[in-house]
């Protein structure tokens, strides 16, 4: 099993930034992929960016060049940097890893971001 754990959200203006982290817990050995979506009321969950356990990265398009993954594998925590926030940022985030050979998948129990003036 894997637990995880997100910190970091808050209530920023439009144009600051924010960082989360996601710490890891339990069989953190079997983990394979570890990634940030996010829920904005009335709409679907999205993945917004992920990274291998090799460091691969992938980000949604609507953040590209704003955010970043990155991850320290010592800590066995996940950050997300997010740079010139948008409103429409606004939305709990949640981190996800997929583990073991049958990618099982454990979440977070989120943290509320909200980009308003």
């Amino acid at each position: 099993q894997v637990q995880l754990v997100e910190s970091g959200g808050g209530l920023v203006q439009p144009g600051e930034s924010l960082r989360l982290a996601c710490a890891a817990s339990g069989s953190t050995f079997l983990i394979t992929v570890m990634g940030w979506y996010r829920q904005a009321p009335g709409k679907q969950r999205e993945l917004v960016a992920s990274i291998t356990n090799g460091g691969t990265t992938n980000y949604a398009d609507s953040v590209k060049g704003r955010f970043t993954i990155s991850g320290d594998n010592a800590k066995k925590t996940v950050y997300l940097e997010m740079n010139t926030l948008k409103p429409d940022d606004t939305a709990v985030y949640y981190c996800n890893a997929a583990y073991g050979r049958l990618r099982l998948n454990a979440w977070g129990q989120g943290t509320q971001v909200t980009v308003s003036s």
